[in-house]
């Protein structure tokens, strides 16, 4: 079976995705070719896992100061050359494409006819999800950014739909927990904001990950180069982390029962819904704006238990793999009939 593989780069939870999907493909017996849009190709880093990869510039969002910048979004992406790379993507030979909300491959698909699946969070959203509220324009423009045939979205909890868990990594080392360190990864927020706020709590030391070309310390702060493996020990030491409400980091420390402080980023629905999520389901303080007093009281909670996730990555592979013959709803519950049931309100 040959399958290419589209990957929305955005943020680097898709590629968390990836980096757990494409080796159990692989193992099934998938040849899988790879595509990535959506962030500049000079920004993407530890990708020797996908091979000879291709790359695309697809469409992405603008943020300044921890929140969307609608105009400049708009201003930034360039349509004309989407529907270029869409019409000039062949995909002759493939069985079947998959897309992590990548719009180019998604769209390719829809064209050339060649059958595709989608598995990404934001498909969760086509189902009634809390955080949401009235948005009668949300599913219509899911369906329209990152079509499929058939769209499987993943999720902290079922919501009574055919939603999947987390697709994430099982823990690769021994989990344990430093009182005086703090992991963050604001990617969305200005590097001197959280400095500023952070430098105040001198008892203890954050390790923030960020657009820096060297490790540098300032006070209580370590600022440290993107890196996936120095992130991961960081993640499995640490005794909370701060971040933004993206599903992949948040799923991660979720699994290695880690205290979570989130900040939202303003003016994206999906992040917006998943701290609406993690505060109802009891797993993350939520912090909309930077404050002395939310920081302050969240340093002052216990971490909790770690809470593994299934193999949602071999699970997939293999239903995509053998033909997609068992019903989803099927695959959903089985994946979910471990899990402790938690109480959330609906959208």
């Amino acid at each position: 079976m040959r399958i290419l593989y589209g990957v929305q780069a955005t943020g680097n939870g898709h590629i968390t995705r990836a980096r757990v999907l494409l080796p159990a493909l692989q193992a099934a017996g998938a040849e899988v070719d790879m595509l990535f849009s959506g962030r500049d190709q000079a920004r993407l880093f530890n990708m020797e896992p996908f091979g000879d990869y291709a790359h695309r510039e697809g469409l992405t969002f603008v943020t300044d100061a921890g929140r969307v910048q609608r105009w400049q979004t708009l201003t930034h992406n360039r349509p004309l050359q989407l529907v270029k790379d869409i019409r000039a993507l062949d995909l002759n030979g493939y069985d079947l494409v998959l897309t992590d909300f990548e719009p180019v491959t998604a769209w390719a698909a829809r064209r050339s006819g060649v059958p595709s699946v989608g598995i990404a969070h934001q498909y969760a959203f086509l189902h009634r999800i809390p955080g949401t509220g009235f948005m009668p324009w949300l599913k219509p423009c899911i369906r329209f950014f990152a079509p499929a045939d058939e769209m499987i979205g993943l999720h902290w909890h079922a919501f009574n739909a055919p939603i999947l868990p987390p697709m994430i990594e099982p823990v690769q080392g021994t989990l344990s927990e430093d009182e005086t360190k703090v992991l963050v990864y604001l990617p969305f927020e200005a590097l001197d904001e959280i400095i500023y706020w952070l430098s105040g709590f001198s008892d203890f030391r954050f390790r923030v990950y960020a657009g820096v070309d060297q490790p540098r310390r300032i006070g209580n702060i370590e600022l440290c180069p993107f890196s996936r493996e120095g992130f991961q020990q960081d993640l499995y030491s640490c005794r909370g982390v701060i971040a933004n409400a993206g599903f992949g980091l948040c799923s991660e420390a979720i699994q290695a029962g880690k205290s979570l402080l989130v900040k939202p980023l303003r003016g994206q629905v999906e992040q917006i819904s998943n701290a609406a999520v993690l505060e109802q389901m009891g797993l993350a303080w939520v912090m909309p704006r930077f404050g002395q007093e939310p920081i302050e009281r969240w340093l002052e909670l216990p971490s909790g238990a770690p809470m593994p996730w299934p193999d949602v990555a071999g699970t997939l592979a293999r239903w995509i793999t053998t033909g997609r013959q068992v019903p989803l709803d099927n695959l959903a519950r089985e994946l979910w009939h471990p899990r402790p049931d938690m109480s959330v309100s609906p959208a």
